[in-house]
């Protein structure tokens, strides 16, 4: 049952003010990214920040037709939106424009539309859709073929592109599943996967397989609260270890350590596969598999790294891992911009007043590495009061979201909060070092009118589903 209220009285207006706060503060910095003396006019339309003032008053007045239309139609409409939006982006990689070796583009004089960051919300809103219908178990296996499909196709569409920052994107929806009953296992082996991608890269593999082992035994021992069984995996270690080393050295079969030490993790974790069916010792199968899986992993990273992944992606990881020191090189804008954030000390050098920024020494300052102006002008104290607000608006849309009451428009708030977290992370860490440079923009904040665009229109179709929600009875 249906009920009419006014979208004045509805509409969460504290979302509102964050947006409006962010996007004026964004635009400033904006200004005194790329500030040139010779156009010191912030609204001389042929510069950046004049230019962003278009992109700001033409999103304003999407925000506007957003809350005035109905709502029902992103629901109804969430499949073709995803349909249309996929083609259009797929097109990009045979019509649009190369910058930067990326072809995401379209471009139309001096205006650049960048399809695939429209495809989130297309993503968001079908995937909200799909989760959304009746009687959905999320633990079906067609279900999850259904949900990896929305997820990974527009992904690999995206990386055909070569915006790897964009694709890797589509994964933090993976919080979205989480919030709706995916097991936490998944976030689980997320994140062991990216620590031994990491570990790989750094150690040798005896030293990885060696970790995993000691990890394994003591998590059985954890999930089961048994000394007994530690000490039996290690006596079944000791003896694999003895028994395949015997066989090594009296035969001659001059077999590679590393491989010596694969065929006693495999032994150990067959042994606790038995062990958990015959003696139903719970998690031994599961544990078991996780140790193999992971151990071959770490065997794959290699190849990951040096047949997947670009060469300007292997030096910037190279970079970050202390592996190489190239700070002219791909190490450069990194570098730049901690010196930037780092000369703003505690209270800043004053709008207008940067050096790293004001003379270009950090490139790609108004948009990628927008943060560095924030905190080589505004010091910490300005950094921190950006953070903070961006934290407060993220904890106010996770308020709302659990205030629906329809799971499709719960769900798409959980998207919005996943894609913005997930680029103020990705961005702060790239502009402090903490993170590769992927080239993902700060929400609301740098400059570029298809992400402007496109997280007004992520953001606002959540604001009138919100409003709309008093037309359902609880």
């Amino acid at each position: 049952m249906q009920r009419q209220t006014s979208i004045v009285k509805t509409v969460d207006w504290w979302s509102i003010g964050f947006f409006i706060v962010l996007v004026l503060v964004g635009w400033f910095n904006i200004f005194a990214a790329v500030y040139n003396e010779e156009h010191n006019s912030i609204i001389d339309f042929t510069q950046q920040y004049g230019k962003q003032a278009i992109w700001i008053i033409t999103s304003l007045f999407i925000a506007l037709v957003i809350l005035l239309t109905d709502s029902t139609i992103y629901s109804l409409f969430a499949t073709p939106f995803f349909i249309i939006l996929l083609l259009i982006t797929l097109s990009v990689s045979f019509f649009g424009k190369e910058i930067n070796g990326q072809k995401a583009w379209f471009e139309v004089g001096w205006i650049r539309i960048q399809p695939s960051e429209f495809l989130k919300f297309a993503v968001n809103l079908s995937l909200a859709k799909f989760i959304s219908t009746y009687n959905f178990k999320i633990h079906k296996l067609n279900n999850l073929l259904i949900i990896s499909s929305i997820i990974f196709i527009p992904m690999g569409i995206v990386l055909m592109q070569h915006d790897t920052g964009t694709a890797i994107v589509f994964t933090s929806f993976i919080f979205v599943l989480y919030r709706e009953g995916l097991t936490p296992y998944v976030l689980f082996f997320g994140v062991v996967s990216i620590i031994l991608f990491i570990m790989s890269l750094l150690v040798e593999q005896i030293t990885i397989i060696y970790v995993l082992l000691v990890a394994a035994l003591i998590l059985f021992t954890f999930l089961n609260g048994q000394l007994r069984y530690i000490l039996t995996g290690i006596g079944i270690f000791i003896g694999g270890f003895a028994l395949f080393w015997g066989a090594n050295y009296l035969f001659k079969l001059n077999i590679d350590y590393k491989f010596l030490l694969i065929g006693i993790s495999s032994f150990v974790s067959i042994i606790y596969m038995i062990l958990g069916k015959l003696k139903k010792i719970k998690y031994a199968f599961i544990i078991g598999l996780f140790l193999i899986g992971s151990i071959s992993f770490s065997f794959t990273v290699e190849y990951i790294f040096n047949k997947v992944l670009e060469p300007h992606q292997q030096a910037r990881i190279n970079e970050l891992l202390g592996k190489t020191n190239d700070l002219k090189g791909v190490g450069y804008n990194v570098n730049q911009s901690k010196i930037a954030i780092g000369s703003g000390s505690f209270w800043g050098k004053g709008f207008l007043q940067g050096t790293q920024t004001k003379y270009n020494f950090v490139p790609e300052q108004s948009t990628d590495f927008i943060f560095c102006t924030v905190g080589e002008e505004h010091g910490f104290v300005g950094s921190s009061l950006l953070l903070i607000i961006y934290t407060i608006f993220l904890l106010r849309l996770i308020q709302v979201a659990e205030r629906q009451r329809l799971a499709f428009s719960r769900i798409y708030g959980y998207g919005v909060v996943s894609i913005l977290f997930f680029h103020l992370t990705i961005n702060i860490g790239m502009t402090i070092g903490l993170i590769p440079v992927i080239g993902i923009p700060l929400p609301f904040f740098s400059y570029g009118g298809s992400s402007l665009w496109s997280f007004t229109i992520l953001l606002f179709i959540f604001l009138k589903l919100d409003a709309d929600r008093f037309k359902y009875l609880a």
